[in-house]
């Protein structure tokens, strides 16, 4: 049973016995996990056409690309219900029904917005700078015009679980809520929804837009990075969140240790899913080119990325060092 040292006190893996109970957690802290950028309506409806029924747990409102903001529905699941049978049946139902029962999707999703005021302004500021006249033109827009998406959260995320989404032709996040325990302190710990994204502000204090990201940098060792980034044009069993999938038009290789420096990147042909891995495979377009060396800077060991990271191209053709892109 995995536990948690913290401050001297160990705390302990707690496992839900009731879906409702991690459900209420989870809506507790959606702010902490789906980002200030977001709404999370708690709101269950049935979902039905065709004599095909589905009922998500909730939907989110994502603001975090202001130019593009996306619907997504919301899966809480325990790891002790079956991958199969019940979360990829679910998701498989909701895909097939969503579209026709569009019109009911956003008759309970005005009303439940239009019951909170402070709900309502949250979504209007995002509304006015994506550019649609009201509520009602962004929802026929995001539910009609735009792929769903959808993001399972889960206490523990298994191979059998990313198996089954792997099967899925949505695009689907899976995020990781866990709760420890140590007599009455309780500790979660859990996985931020596009967290990589979420600051982007480098060391001169200059932030990037998200919607101007389109470069990923990825961590490798010496050995790896000549046999796949180098000799195979790709590279591979990358976790990539779902809204970076069509955005990413570069890859760019940090190599670690004791190179320590990006050296070479590609653009990117094409992003497929890898194996049955819940991760995805980069394919080159031609063979990648010499950069740099963007070298980290001696002493800034922190900002040497540990897992992908955006910037944009023009930051990377820029840089003289590592801090000039994160």
């Amino acid at each position: 049973m995995d536990r948690l040292n913290y401050k001297g006190k160990v705390f302990s893996f707690y496992e839900y016995s009731k879906e409702s109970d991690f459900e209420r957690d989870v809506i507790e802290h959606a702010k902490e996990i789906f980002g200030p950028k977001s709404v999370y309506i708690d709101i269950k409806k049935k979902i039905e056409n065709n004599n095909i029924l589905t009922i998500p747990d909730g939907y989110l409102l994502d603001f975090s690309f202001e130019a593009d903001p996306r619907l997504y529905i919301i899966e809480n699941e325990l790891v002790i219900h079956d991958p199969y049978k019940h979360i990829g049946q679910q998701l498989l139902k909701f895909s097939i029904s969503y579209k026709a029962s569009g019109r009911k999707i956003k008759k309970f999703l005005l009303k439940k917005i239009y019951e909170n005021n402070l709900t309502k302004k949250l979504i209007e500021k995002g509304v006015v700078k994506a550019g649609y006249r009201n509520i009602d033109d962004f929802l026929e827009d995001i539910i009609f015009e735009k792929e769903v998406r959808a993001i399972i959260v889960i206490d523990r995320i298994t191979s059998d679980l990313e198996n089954v989404v792997n099967q899925l032709t949505m695009k689907i996040d899976i995020l990781e809520f866990q709760t420890f325990i140590s007599g009455n302190e309780i500790i979660n710990k859990f996985t931020p929804f596009q967290e990589e994204i979420r600051d982007l502000t480098d060391t001169r204090g200059e932030k990037t837009e998200v919607q101007e990201l389109d470069t990923i940098v990825v961590p490798a060792n010496e050995e790896g990075f000549k046999e796949v980034f180098l000799e195979k044009n790709q590279w591979y069993e990358i976790r990539i969140s779902s809204s970076m999938i069509d955005r990413i038009k570069y890859i760019a290789g940090y190599q670690t240790t004791p190179i320590s420096a990006i050296t070479h990147y590609a653009e990117v042909s094409k992003i497929e899913k890898y194996r049955d891995t819940g991760k995805y495979i980069v394919y080159f377009k031609d063979a990648a080119k010499n950069i740099g060396p963007i070298k980290l800077t001696t002493g800034k060991r922190g900002k040497a990325p540990q897992a992908p990271r955006y910037t944009t191209y023009e930051k990377l053709i820029k840089a003289k060092k590592l801090e000039d892109i994160f």
